[in-house]
């Protein structure tokens, strides 16, 4: 996926790569990066039954205290809200259950008896209060959080931030193929491979490009899929509904200054639907959009593809 040293790993549920512009520095880098990656499964984590995440869910109706770090990623996820006008919305959590991803998608029975799902709203982020002087979070009863659009991403961010501080090198870090890339990259940038799953191999159809800084993040309804009865469900909810979004795209990949801005870009797009190349142009995103027939689209200046 990189060019230099790099590394791979599990950590929140998802395959890591870390990777840095020189061979010595790894070792180090690895260090500072997985002390980020566990903090987050520990404060956002929907499936960790000690993650701050968890008690604020169980403890719906009541101010919970939390620690700071989980107040930065449920600030984040407003902040997504906020700039998508509620496309984005992390409280979601309860209509993620109800179709069935109710625990890590690892272990996720893929098959399972029909669910019967109604069409109506999600809750509504703007109910998410947060009390920043005590440090507690309060969601009304009924309401379950989740934080799984922002989180990844932000670690994703956090890690490569604390990894290039601490070798003073170029670093790119991949949280299921959510990436952010600091400092100098290696000459000619990071060999990147954009595809729809991160552990596809090298040949499965994709596009391979050179990334030099910032962030880059991949959405999409196949990656993430499960069967109940006769439908099939994906992660990525609509919060019109309360479902699965009805979405023309496969996959939407999405470079930004940060992998939390493409993130929230990518997954915004799956939900936009037909309107999502004009919301990004709008934007001046570049992005990579996968139709259902496996036809592509580019906005923002995204490289074309070079000819085999």
């Amino acid at each position: 996926m990189t060019s230099g040293a790099t590394v791979q790993l599990r950590a929140m549920g998802t395959g890591v790569t870390i990777a840095t512009a020189e061979q010595d520095a790894l070792a180090p880098a690895v260090a500072a990066a997985e002390v980020e990656l566990s903090s987050i499964d520990r404060a956002c984590s929907r499936f960790r039954a000690d993650s701050d995440l968890s008690r604020i869910n169980e403890r719906a109706g009541e101010w919970v205290r939390v620690s700071s770090l989980c107040i930065e990623a449920i600030e984040v996820a407003l902040r997504a809200a906020a700039m998508t006008d509620g496309l984005i919305d992390p409280t979601v959590g309860g209509a993620l259950e109800e179709a069935g991803y109710t625990e890590d998608f690892e272990i996720l029975a893929k098959d399972g008896p029909a669910l019967h799902l109604t069409v109506k709203p999600i809750p509504g982020w703007h109910k998410v209060l947060i009390n920043r002087k005590t440090g507690a979070v309060r969601v009304p009863l009924g309401v379950h959080l989740d934080l799984g659009a922002t989180a990844k991403s932000l670690a994703a961010d956090r890690a490569a931030a604390a990894a290039a501080a601490a070798t003073n090198v170029g670093v790119l870090v991949s949280c299921g193929g959510d990436l952010a890339a600091m400092g100098s990259a290696p000459p000619g940038g990071w060999s990147v491979r954009v595809s729809e799953h991160h552990a596809d191999p090298v040949d499965a159809p994709g596009q391979t490009i050179l990334f030099e800084q910032g962030g880059l993040a991949t959405s999409g309804v196949t990656a993430r899929h499960w069967r109940r009865g006769d439908q099939s469900f994906h992660h990525i909810i609509d919060p019109v509904t309360s479902l699965p979004a009805q979405t023309p795209w496969r996959v939407v990949t999405v470079a930004a200054s940060t992998c939390v801005e493409a993130n929230i870009a990518s997954t915004a797009a799956v939900i936009l639907g037909d309107a999502a190349p004009a919301w990004l142009e709008e934007r001046g995103l570049a992005a990579r959009l996968v139709r259902t027939d496996g036809s592509v689209l580019r906005t923002g200046g995204w490289p074309a593809e070079k000819a085999a």
